[in-house]
């Protein structure tokens, strides 16, 4: 079930590397965000929320369940 994080980085043909280089994030760190297994910190929320042009919200990105719909499950 992707996070909104993962489904906005795909749609925009992005690697995990080009957001991480982009934003000054680990690659790690970023995959973990991505997958829901590790909470970011504002400051980063706000990176990748700025890095996005607001396209994803801060709270999409804090809180990524509450915004994985059901039809996500399939991907």
């Amino acid at each position: 079930m992707p996070t909104p994080l993962r489904k906005m980085r795909v749609e925009k043909k992005l690697t995990i590397s080009e957001v991480a280089i982009a934003t000054q994030l680990d690659v790690g760190n970023l995959s973990r965000i991505e997958r829901g297994i590790q909470i970011p910190s504002l400051e980063t929320a706000e990176k990748l929320c700025k890095f996005f042009k607001g396209k994803i919200t801060e709270m999409q990105i804090l809180y990524p369940q509450r915004y994985m719909k059901s039809s996500d499950t399939a991907a």
